[in-house]
């Protein structure tokens, strides 16, 4: 690992105006070719080795992790000048609250620093028409930086159809125990109250009284109002409840016509949840598949990051450098092994279907 002296003396030659115009000019070529390719429409990195990278160069923890939050910028310029529609990064996950106050403190006002600053002086977004969505559970947050999040989010609402999903704080298990949550709260809605009609296609609804549903579903009914209501989980950025507003007030109902409305209620079937249906309520609904995986530092692990969202496709990248030190160099052959893979991918499948033809 390079000293703390040979790598500022690194950065400083990059930055000197003669060696910078040749690397931008280079690093142009390069991001045209790949453009020439299939490019990801997905990506997502976990952004670790921060206070890896503190500790080995014997500098302040929140050092390590402004060093990684310029990385962060420089991946993105690579990532959307690419062609890549979504970005997703793992900023902070729940499991972090476990770390020293001092630590847990300290990331809190930085990401309330940066989020300000990709909102208000975000060139770099503005530039390749990014939106800032924010991940997460909410209720988790200092209300400061609940705050920062909502501005930055309003403020880049306007930009294109490119993506940056911030994930903080946010693990895989809470997320799709909210996605799993909130379908059981909308089945457990009733439908518009109409006469059956037989006419109705199959699987699509049942007519049910409450002792037809399960205990649990029953005890999510009765915590949700039949109109307007709202889950837990809409406090998330990214989550919403289905409503159903047709449905009269319970208070609205006499106690024999509250009787018959019930026992003459229809809800959705339970048999129509597919995985797109829990898709819907993830956090990254509307989003591309996640095409490739990143991760640094050399662990070779999730660490509860997108387990839903990983498919059979999903490419999955361990790499041994630290985050600070991540950038075109080393992202470059991860894109083109990935365009390799794609392209051999499609050989084959053309190849398949030549022999079915013979």
């Amino acid at each position: 690992m390079p000293s703390m002296h040979l790598f500022a003396l690194g950065k400083y030659l990059q930055q000197s105006p003669p060696v910078e115009w040749a690397i931008q000019r280079f690093r142009e070529l390069l991001i045209g070719a790949l453009r020439q390719g299939p490019i990801p429409q997905h990506v997502a990195f976990v952004m670790d080795g921060n206070r890896r990278f503190a500790r080995s160069h014997r500098i302040e923890t929140v050092e390590g992790h402004n060093l990684g939050f310029e990385a962060l910028a420089r991946v993105l310029e690579v990532c959307y000048k690419s062609g890549v529609k979504v970005v997703t990064i793992y900023a902070f996950s729940i499991e972090n609250f476990k770390r020293s106050k001092y630590e847990v403190d300290a990331l809190m006002a930085m990401a309330k620093l940066k989020l300000l600053q990709l909102a208000q002086h975000g060139e770099l977004l503005h530039r390749y028409g990014a939106r800032i969505r924010v991940l997460g559970q909410r209720e988790m947050v200092k209300p400061d930086v609940l705050e920062a999040i909502d501005n930055a989010v309003s403020l880049t609402s306007g930009n294109g159809d490119a993506v940056l999903n911030v994930c903080f704080p946010y693990t895989s298990r809470a997320e799709i125990t909210s996605a799993i949550r909130d379908t059981v709260i909308e089945y457990s809605e009733p439908l518009h109250s109409l006469p059956l009609q037989t006419s109705d296609p199959p699987h699509t609804s049942r007519t049910a009284s409450p002792r037809h549903l399960s205990p649990a579903a029953a005890r999510v009914r009765a915590r949700s109002p039949s109109s307007g209501a709202t889950s837990d989980a809409e406090d998330s950025v990214s989550s919403s409840t289905t409503l159903h507003p047709d449905t009269p007030p319970e208070h609205l109902l006499s106690p024999d016509n509250d009787s018959e409305h019930k026992s003459h209620s229809r809800y959705p079937d339970p048999e129509t949840i597919t995985a797109e249906t829990l898709n819907n309520h993830m956090y990254t609904a509307g989003n591309p598949p996640l095409d490739l995986l990143v991760r640094t530092s050399g662990v070779e692990r999730l660490s509860d990051f997108m387990l839903w969202q990983c498919h059979q496709k999903t490419e999955i990248v361990f790499l041994d450098c630290l985050w600070p030190e991540f950038d075109l160099w080393t992202f470059l052959p991860v894109l083109v092994e990935w365009q390799w893979r794609r392209r051999k991918g499609w050989l084959e499948r053309g190849k398949e279907k030549e022999s079915k033809l013979l």
